[in-house]
C-alpha cells in the first residue's frame, strides 16, 4: 500500500475516550472471551512467550495455547499451568525451523487471535516462522506480530497484504525505520508510525502512538521509563492480542492494550517506585488498569 491519508491531529485517548468503545462482557465460559495462540519462544528466550500469554490472560481473554521450543515446554507447562503447550520443532541450531505447521494446525484453525514473535532470536528464525504460518492463519483470525518478526516482515509484504484490516504491529522506533526500509540507526521521523501502518495496511502501536491505516492516529501519556525493561513489549503485544481475540476491532484493541499497558505502568510507579518493577507485573497490573477506564459491568 502506498500514500499517506489525508493527515489528522492525534487524539489524546482517556478514560472517557476508551468508553467509547466498550469492553466485550465476560461471557459465559472461556470459549466466549476468544482463543489465542502465542508462537515463538526460542530455546535461548522462552520466557517472552509466557509473559505475553500471561498479559493475554490478565487482558480477560479465554483459552490460551503457547508455541514454543520442544525443549522449553515442559518447564513452560509447569510453569504456567492456565496455559495449553505445544512444543515446537528444533534444527541443529537450535532454533525453530521444519515442521511448524504440523505441530499447530488444529491450534491455528481453533485461534481468534494469534500473535507471532515473541523471543524468536534471529531473522532466519523469524522468517522460518512467517514464510510457514502466514499462509496456514484462518481468514477470520486477527494478527499481532512482535520483535524479529517485524525485522523480517519487509520481506513478506506480499504475504501479509491479505491481513489488512486484522493486523496490528508493535514496533520499536528501530523495527519502525526496518519496517520502511530504512537502517535501523536512522533517526526516526514524525510520521514513521503513520507511513508503516499504511504500507502494511495495520494499526501499529510504538510507544505512545497508534496509528491506524485509514489516517486515524491516537496519543497516549508515556507511562514512565518503568516501562523500559525486559519483557515490557511482550506484555504489551500479548495485552493486545488477548483484546482481539476478546472481539475487539484491532483499533480498539490497540488503543485500549497501549493506554492499560501505560496506566499499569504509572500504577507500579505509584505503588513501588519508578523503575524497577518487572515485566510479570506489568501483566498482573492490567485487570486494575483497565478497571480504572472501564465501567463496571464491562471490566476486563
Amino acid at each position: 500500500m502506498t500514500g499517506l491519508p489525508t493527515e489528522r491531529a492525534p487524539r489524546r485517548i482517556t478514560p472517557e475516550f476508551l468508553q467509547t468503545w466498550p469492553l466485550p462482557s465476560g461471557g459465559g465460559s472461556k470459549r466466549d472471551r476468544g482463543s489465542i495462540l502465542v508462537v515463538g519462544g526460542s530455546p535461548k528466550s522462552p520466557g517472552a512467550v509466557l509473559l505475553a500469554g500471561r498479559a493475554a490472560l490478565r487482558s480477560g481473554a479465554g483459552r490460551l495455547t503457547l508455541a514454543l521450543a520442544d525443549s522449553a515446554a515442559a518447564s513452560a507447562s509447569v510453569t504456567f499451568p492456565e496455559a495449553g503447550v505445544v512444543g515446537l520443532p528444533e534444527n541443529s541450531s537450535r532454533e525453530l525451523g521444519g515442521g511448524l505447521v504440523f505441530a499447530l494446525r488444529s491450534e491455528l484453525e481453533a485461534s481468534d487471535a494469534v500473535l507471532l514473535g515473541p523471543g524468536l532470536h534471529s531473522p532466519s528464525e523469524a522468517r522460518a516462522v512467517l514464510a510457514a504460518l502466514l499462509p496456514r492463519i484462518p481468514h477470520s483470525t486477527a494478527l499481532v506480530l512482535d520483535a524479529f518478526a517485524l525485522g523480517v516482515l519487509a520481506e513478506f509484504e506480499g504475504e501479509i497484504a491479505p491481513f489488512a484490516g486484522r493486523l496490528v504491529l508493535t514496533p520499536n522506533k528501530q523495527e519502525a525505520s526496518i519496517l520502511l526500509g530504512r537502517s535501523p540507526d536512522d533517526d526516526p521521523q514524525p510520521d514513521d508510525n503513520d507511513e508503516v501502518a499504511v504500507r502494511y495496511g495495520a494499526v501499529v502501536t510504538c510507544f505512545d502512538r497508534i496509528s491506524d491505516a485509514d489516517g486515524s492516529s491516537w496519543m497516549v501519556a508515556e507511562g514512565g521509563s518503568g516501562l523500559g525493561t525486559s519483557g515490557s513489549g511482550d506484555v504489551l503485544a500479548g495485552a493486545i492480542t488477548g483484546l482481539l481475540a476478546r472481539g475487539l476491532d484491532p483499533a480498539a484493541a490497540a488503543c485500549w492494550g497501549t493506554w492499560a499497558h501505560s496506566q499499569a505502568g504509572d500504577r507500579l510507579a505509584a505503588r513501588v517506585f519508578e523503575t524497577g518493577f518487572l515485566a510479570s507485573e506489568i501483566a498482573d497490573e492490567l485487570p486494575a488498569a483497565f478497571a480504572d477506564a472501564a465501567p463496571a459491568s464491562g471490566q476486563a
